[in-house]
Protein backbone atom coordinates (compact mmCIF):
# COMPACT_ATOMS: atom_id res chain seq x y z
CA UNK A 1 0.00 0.00 0.00
CA UNK A 2 1.33 3.66 -0.67
CA UNK A 3 0.22 6.52 0.72
CA UNK A 4 -1.25 8.87 -1.75
CA UNK A 5 -2.88 12.51 -2.05
CA UNK A 6 -5.77 12.14 -4.41
CA UNK A 7 -8.86 14.99 -5.41
CA UNK A 8 -12.15 13.33 -6.03
CA UNK A 9 -13.38 16.78 -7.67
CA UNK A 10 -11.94 19.88 -9.23
CA UNK A 11 -12.07 22.80 -6.57
CA UNK A 12 -9.07 24.49 -4.04
CA UNK A 13 -6.87 22.96 -1.70
CA UNK A 14 -9.48 21.26 0.63
CA UNK A 15 -10.13 18.85 -1.80
CA UNK A 16 -7.07 16.81 -0.92
CA UNK A 17 -7.72 13.41 0.45
CA UNK A 18 -4.78 10.73 1.69
CA UNK A 19 -5.46 7.37 0.94
CA UNK A 20 -3.54 4.28 0.88
CA UNK A 21 -3.62 2.64 -2.84
CA UNK A 22 -2.33 -0.24 -3.54
CA UNK A 23 0.84 -0.63 -5.87
CA UNK A 24 1.40 -3.93 -8.07
CA UNK A 25 4.03 -5.05 -10.07
CA UNK A 26 5.29 -3.51 -13.16
CA UNK A 27 4.29 -4.66 -16.28
CA UNK A 28 6.38 -4.43 -19.86
CA UNK A 29 7.78 -1.29 -20.35
CA UNK A 30 7.48 0.05 -16.76
CA UNK A 31 9.13 0.29 -13.65
CA UNK A 32 8.09 0.52 -9.92
CA UNK A 33 9.73 3.82 -8.12
CA UNK A 34 9.68 4.43 -4.17
CA UNK A 35 9.39 8.08 -4.40
CA UNK A 36 12.37 10.08 -2.07
CA UNK A 37 11.05 13.90 -3.32
CA UNK A 38 8.12 15.31 -5.10
CA UNK A 39 8.03 18.23 -7.20
CA UNK A 40 5.18 20.48 -6.58
CA UNK A 41 4.61 23.07 -9.71
CA UNK A 42 1.89 25.51 -11.08
CA UNK A 43 0.33 23.01 -13.39
CA UNK A 44 -0.76 20.88 -10.35
CA UNK A 45 -2.97 23.95 -9.78
CA UNK A 46 -4.17 24.06 -12.89
CA UNK A 47 -4.90 20.74 -12.86
CA UNK A 48 -6.46 20.88 -9.42
CA UNK A 49 -8.43 23.50 -10.22
CA UNK A 50 -10.24 22.55 -13.56
CA UNK A 51 -7.80 24.95 -15.87
CA UNK A 52 -6.86 22.10 -17.09
CA UNK A 53 -9.44 19.23 -16.53
CA UNK A 54 -8.83 15.82 -15.98
CA UNK A 55 -10.89 12.73 -15.36
CA UNK A 56 -11.37 12.38 -11.44
CA UNK A 57 -10.20 10.70 -8.92
CA UNK A 58 -7.28 12.32 -9.79
CA UNK A 59 -3.62 11.85 -8.09
CA UNK A 60 -1.67 14.77 -9.16
CA UNK A 61 2.38 15.25 -9.42
CA UNK A 62 4.15 15.51 -12.38
CA UNK A 63 7.63 15.17 -11.04
CA UNK A 64 9.33 13.76 -8.62
CA UNK A 65 13.27 11.51 -7.15
CA UNK A 66 13.43 8.11 -5.61
CA UNK A 67 14.86 4.75 -6.18
CA UNK A 68 13.82 2.13 -8.91
CA UNK A 69 12.17 -1.33 -7.14
CA UNK A 70 11.44 -3.25 -10.10
CA UNK A 71 11.06 -3.22 -13.88
CA UNK A 72 8.85 -5.14 -16.05
CA UNK A 73 10.18 -6.93 -19.12
CA UNK A 74 11.39 -4.95 -21.96
CA UNK A 75 12.90 -2.08 -19.47
CA UNK A 76 17.07 -1.69 -20.55
CA UNK A 77 18.02 1.57 -18.78
CA UNK A 78 17.13 1.17 -15.74
CA UNK A 79 17.49 -1.73 -12.60
CA UNK A 80 16.22 -2.42 -9.42
CA UNK A 81 18.46 -0.17 -6.83
CA UNK A 82 19.14 2.57 -9.80
CA UNK A 83 18.55 6.36 -8.69
CA UNK A 84 16.38 8.00 -10.74
CA UNK A 85 14.18 11.18 -11.89
CA UNK A 86 11.40 12.09 -13.70
CA UNK A 87 8.93 14.35 -15.02
CA UNK A 88 5.58 12.87 -16.96
CA UNK A 89 2.16 12.10 -18.21
CA UNK A 90 -0.17 11.37 -16.65
CA UNK A 91 -0.19 13.05 -13.28
CA UNK A 92 0.23 10.71 -10.47
CA UNK A 93 4.10 12.02 -7.75
CA UNK A 94 1.68 12.60 -4.92
CA UNK A 95 2.49 9.34 -3.20
CA UNK A 96 5.05 7.24 -2.12
CA UNK A 97 5.49 4.22 -4.06
CA UNK A 98 3.98 4.12 -8.21
CA UNK A 99 4.06 2.07 -11.44
CA UNK A 100 4.52 4.23 -13.98
CA UNK A 101 5.91 3.94 -18.06
CA UNK A 102 9.55 3.62 -17.55
CA UNK A 103 10.31 5.35 -20.97
CA UNK A 104 10.12 8.95 -19.32
CA UNK A 105 12.11 7.95 -16.26
CA UNK A 106 15.73 8.85 -16.61
CA UNK A 107 18.74 7.92 -14.61
CA UNK A 108 19.45 10.59 -11.90
CA UNK A 109 23.48 11.32 -11.44
CA UNK A 110 24.60 10.29 -7.91
CA UNK A 111 25.95 14.08 -7.91
CA UNK A 112 22.09 15.08 -7.81
CA UNK A 113 20.50 14.75 -4.46
CA UNK A 114 16.67 13.77 -4.10
CA UNK A 115 15.14 16.70 -3.16
CA UNK A 116 17.19 18.44 -6.68
CA UNK A 117 16.26 15.70 -8.49
CA UNK A 118 12.28 16.18 -7.69
CA UNK A 119 12.24 19.62 -7.66
CA UNK A 120 14.92 19.90 -11.25
CA UNK A 121 12.92 17.44 -13.70
CA UNK A 122 9.58 19.35 -15.04
CA UNK A 123 11.39 23.16 -14.45
CA UNK A 124 14.85 22.26 -15.55
CA UNK A 125 13.79 20.69 -18.85
CA UNK A 126 10.87 23.39 -19.12
CA UNK A 127 14.21 25.72 -19.05
CA UNK A 128 16.02 23.62 -21.14
CA UNK A 129 13.74 23.58 -24.11
CA UNK A 130 12.79 27.57 -23.89
CA UNK A 131 16.37 28.64 -24.00
CA UNK A 132 17.80 26.05 -26.51
CA UNK A 133 14.63 25.20 -28.75
CA UNK A 134 11.76 27.41 -28.38
CA UNK A 135 14.41 30.45 -29.22
CA UNK A 136 17.68 29.49 -28.86
CA UNK A 137 19.24 32.36 -26.97
CA UNK A 138 22.80 33.25 -28.13
CA UNK A 139 25.77 35.81 -25.96
CA UNK A 140 24.90 38.80 -26.19
CA UNK A 141 21.08 38.64 -25.99
CA UNK A 142 18.53 40.88 -23.29
CA UNK A 143 16.00 39.00 -22.50
CA UNK A 144 13.13 38.96 -20.45
CA UNK A 145 11.84 36.92 -17.58
CA UNK A 146 8.63 37.77 -15.50
CA UNK A 147 7.83 35.51 -12.16
CA UNK A 148 11.85 35.66 -12.27
CA UNK A 149 12.38 34.02 -8.49
CA UNK A 150 9.44 31.22 -9.24
CA UNK A 151 10.68 27.62 -10.08
CA UNK A 152 10.93 27.80 -13.78
CA UNK A 153 12.46 30.77 -13.81
CA UNK A 154 14.91 30.97 -11.22
CA UNK A 155 16.40 28.30 -13.76
CA UNK A 156 16.02 30.19 -16.41
CA UNK A 157 17.57 33.67 -15.50
CA UNK A 158 20.52 31.47 -14.37
CA UNK A 159 21.31 29.27 -17.24
CA UNK A 160 20.96 32.25 -19.70
CA UNK A 161 23.11 34.04 -18.21
CA UNK A 162 25.25 31.38 -18.25
CA UNK A 163 25.30 31.10 -21.88
CA UNK A 164 25.68 34.90 -21.82
CA UNK A 165 22.30 36.20 -21.95
CA UNK A 166 21.75 39.50 -20.65
CA UNK A 167 18.85 39.03 -18.21
CA UNK A 168 15.76 41.32 -17.39
CA UNK A 169 13.82 40.17 -14.61
CA UNK A 170 10.30 40.53 -12.99
CA UNK A 171 9.20 39.85 -9.82
CA UNK A 172 6.02 40.73 -7.68
CA UNK A 173 7.69 42.44 -4.91
CA UNK A 174 10.62 44.62 -3.66
CA UNK A 175 11.65 41.81 -1.51
CA UNK A 176 12.18 39.76 -4.35
CA UNK A 177 14.66 42.18 -5.89
CA UNK A 178 17.94 40.99 -4.52
CA UNK A 179 16.97 37.31 -5.24
CA UNK A 180 16.49 37.93 -8.49
CA UNK A 181 20.00 39.57 -8.76
CA UNK A 182 21.80 37.03 -7.38
CA UNK A 183 19.74 34.61 -9.72
CA UNK A 184 21.66 35.88 -12.64
CA UNK A 185 19.50 39.42 -13.64
CA UNK A 186 21.17 41.83 -14.96
CA UNK A 187 18.05 44.37 -14.32
CA UNK A 188 14.52 43.51 -11.99
CA UNK A 189 11.64 44.84 -12.94
CA UNK A 190 8.93 45.51 -9.97
CA UNK A 191 5.35 44.72 -11.34
CA UNK A 192 3.19 47.10 -10.08
CA UNK A 193 5.48 49.15 -9.31
CA UNK A 194 8.09 49.81 -12.88
CA UNK A 195 6.27 50.51 -16.14
CA UNK A 196 7.92 47.22 -17.64
CA UNK A 197 7.42 48.16 -21.51
CA UNK A 198 8.97 51.90 -20.61
CA UNK A 199 11.75 50.15 -18.60
CA UNK A 200 12.72 47.83 -21.06
CA UNK A 201 12.70 49.74 -24.14
CA UNK A 202 15.15 52.23 -21.80
CA UNK A 203 17.34 49.29 -20.32
CA UNK A 204 17.77 48.26 -24.57
CA UNK A 205 18.21 52.07 -25.89
CA UNK A 206 14.64 51.36 -27.72
CA UNK A 207 15.23 47.96 -29.15
CA UNK A 208 12.93 45.60 -27.31
CA UNK A 209 13.90 41.75 -26.84
CA UNK A 210 14.08 39.54 -29.01
CA UNK A 211 12.38 36.73 -26.83
CA UNK A 212 10.10 37.49 -23.48
CA UNK A 213 9.12 33.82 -21.56
CA UNK A 214 6.32 34.77 -19.91
CA UNK A 215 4.42 32.03 -17.12
CA UNK A 216 2.08 35.45 -15.28
CA UNK A 217 -0.24 35.20 -17.73
CA UNK A 218 -3.52 37.63 -17.73
CA UNK A 219 -1.41 41.01 -15.91
CA UNK A 220 1.64 41.11 -17.77
CA UNK A 221 0.59 39.41 -21.11
CA UNK A 222 -0.07 42.73 -23.49
CA UNK A 223 2.89 44.37 -21.14
CA UNK A 224 4.88 41.48 -22.28
CA UNK A 225 4.21 41.68 -25.93
CA UNK A 226 5.25 45.74 -26.07
CA UNK A 227 8.49 44.65 -25.08
CA UNK A 228 9.71 42.95 -27.72
CA UNK A 229 11.34 43.13 -30.82
CA UNK A 230 9.73 43.31 -34.26
CA UNK A 231 9.82 40.15 -35.19
CA UNK A 232 10.28 38.99 -31.51
CA UNK A 233 8.64 36.25 -29.96
CA UNK A 234 6.13 36.13 -27.12
CA UNK A 235 6.18 32.82 -25.36
CA UNK A 236 3.53 32.32 -22.68
CA UNK A 237 4.07 29.01 -20.93
CA UNK A 238 2.15 29.87 -17.57
CA UNK A 239 -1.09 31.54 -16.05
CA UNK A 240 0.11 32.29 -12.17
CA UNK A 241 -2.56 35.53 -12.36
CA UNK A 242 -4.70 33.36 -14.96
CA UNK A 243 -5.32 32.94 -18.42
CA UNK A 244 -3.95 35.64 -21.04
CA UNK A 245 -6.88 37.44 -22.15
CA UNK A 246 -8.60 36.67 -25.67
CA UNK A 247 -6.28 38.44 -28.27
CA UNK A 248 -6.90 39.06 -32.35
CA UNK A 249 -4.14 37.99 -34.31
CA UNK A 250 -3.45 41.74 -35.86
CA UNK A 251 -2.62 42.61 -32.33
CA UNK A 252 0.48 40.66 -33.35
CA UNK A 253 0.76 42.61 -36.64
CA UNK A 254 0.63 46.06 -35.70
CA UNK A 255 3.53 45.28 -33.10
CA UNK A 256 6.30 44.33 -35.20
CA UNK A 257 5.08 41.22 -36.61
CA UNK A 258 5.47 39.34 -33.73
CA UNK A 259 5.40 35.41 -33.10
CA UNK A 260 3.20 34.02 -30.18
CA UNK A 261 3.52 30.22 -29.23
CA UNK A 262 2.43 28.62 -26.35
CA UNK A 263 4.71 25.95 -25.73
CA UNK A 264 4.68 22.41 -23.83
CA UNK A 265 7.30 20.27 -22.47
CA UNK A 266 5.38 17.12 -23.30
CA UNK A 267 5.57 17.54 -26.86
CA UNK A 268 9.22 18.56 -26.45
CA UNK A 269 10.28 15.36 -25.03
CA UNK A 270 7.60 13.21 -26.55
CA UNK A 271 10.61 11.30 -28.33
CA UNK A 272 12.65 9.24 -26.38
CA UNK A 273 15.91 10.34 -27.99
CA UNK A 274 14.98 14.19 -27.49
CA UNK A 275 14.47 13.17 -23.60
CA UNK A 276 17.73 11.77 -23.12
CA UNK A 277 19.26 14.90 -25.02
CA UNK A 278 17.20 17.33 -23.17
CA UNK A 279 18.29 15.84 -19.22
CA UNK A 280 21.96 15.16 -20.35
CA UNK A 281 22.09 18.87 -21.23
CA UNK A 282 19.85 19.59 -17.73
CA UNK A 283 22.15 17.19 -15.88
CA UNK A 284 25.54 19.04 -17.23
CA UNK A 285 24.35 22.43 -16.56
CA UNK A 286 23.44 21.40 -12.73
CA UNK A 287 26.40 19.14 -11.86
CA UNK A 288 28.72 21.93 -13.52
CA UNK A 289 26.91 24.52 -10.89
CA UNK A 290 25.81 26.58 -14.24
CA UNK A 291 22.35 26.01 -12.63
CA UNK A 292 21.59 25.87 -9.02
CA UNK A 293 18.49 24.70 -7.84
CA UNK A 294 17.25 26.50 -4.75
CA UNK A 295 14.45 24.23 -2.47
CA UNK A 296 13.05 27.05 -0.76
CA UNK A 297 10.04 24.88 0.79
CA UNK A 298 9.97 20.78 2.15
CA UNK A 299 6.11 19.70 3.33
CA UNK A 300 5.46 16.38 4.56
CA UNK A 301 3.19 14.81 1.35
CA UNK A 302 0.24 14.96 4.06
CA UNK A 303 0.56 18.87 3.72
CA UNK A 304 -0.03 18.96 0.01
CA UNK A 305 -2.99 21.29 0.49
CA UNK A 306 -1.08 23.57 2.31
CA UNK A 307 1.73 23.88 -0.01
CA UNK A 308 -0.80 24.48 -2.54
CA UNK A 309 -2.59 27.43 -0.74
CA UNK A 310 1.21 28.88 -0.03
CA UNK A 311 2.33 28.37 -3.96
CA UNK A 312 -1.04 29.92 -5.44
CA UNK A 313 -0.41 33.38 -2.77
CA UNK A 314 3.11 33.91 -3.83
CA UNK A 315 4.63 32.86 -0.66
CA UNK A 316 6.65 30.37 -1.99
CA UNK A 317 10.37 31.27 -3.53
CA UNK A 318 12.43 28.75 -5.63
CA UNK A 319 11.24 25.13 -5.57
CA UNK A 320 9.07 23.23 -3.38
CA UNK A 321 9.34 19.43 -2.65
CA UNK A 322 6.59 17.36 -0.80
CA UNK A 323 8.42 14.69 1.07
CA UNK A 324 6.71 11.29 0.81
Amino acid sequence: MALTAVIEAHGGPEEFKLVDIEVGEPGPNEVRIAHKAVGLNFIDVYQRTGLYPLPMPLNLGMEASGVVEAVGPGVTHLQAGDRAAYASQPPGSYCEVRVMPAKVVCKLPDAIDFDTGAAMMLKGLTAQYLLRRTYRVKKGDWIMVTAAVGGVGSILCQWAKALGAKVIGVVGSDAKVALARREGCKHVLVMGKDDLVARVKEITKGAGVPVVYDSVGKETFFASLDCLAPLGIMVTYGNASGPPPLMSPMELAKRGSLFLTRPSLFAYIAKREDLDAAAKELFRAVTTRKVKLHVGQRYPLSEAAQAHQDLEARKTVGSTVLVP
